[in-house]
């Protein structure tokens, strides 16, 4: 498996919330975040260890050999989350204008969609 993209940030909420919700994402309807795209699919929990991470199925049936991994360590402060997220193929492309999407979309999916959710 090729890393093709990783992102550290701050998440308001402690790790076993964070973990919560991206091991059931659409636990809470009131706080939807997971919100695909037309050519996304809903990802699988393929391996979990609470509090510390998750790890999911491709949230793309173009690329079903991806994997994306969430490591969930308490923040200096001992309220929220430093999540960061690691997305790995088997087959990096040489094209990288698809692999840039992907990295974009997860990073809008969790840096931007999670957290607001949390912050709601």
């Amino acid at each position: 498996m090729g890393e093709i993209g990783k992102k550290q940030r701050n998440q308001p909420a402690p790790p076993n919330a964070v973990f919560a919700a991206l091991t059931e994402p659409g636990r809470d309807p009131a706080r939807p975040w997971l919100i695909l795209g037309h050519d996304e699919v809903p990802p699988t929990v393929l391996e979990a260890s609470r509090p510390d991470y998750v790890l999911w199925s491709s949230l793309w049936s173009s690329r079903p050999d991806a994997r994306l991994r969430f490591d969930l360590p308490p923040d200096a402060a001992g309220q929220g989350t430093d999540l960061s997220w690691t997305l790995t193929v088997e087959d990096p492309e040489p094209d990288g204008s698809n692999i840039g999407h992907m990295r974009k979309r997860v990073n809008e999916l969790i840096n931007a969609n999670l957290r607001y959710a949390f912050s709601q």
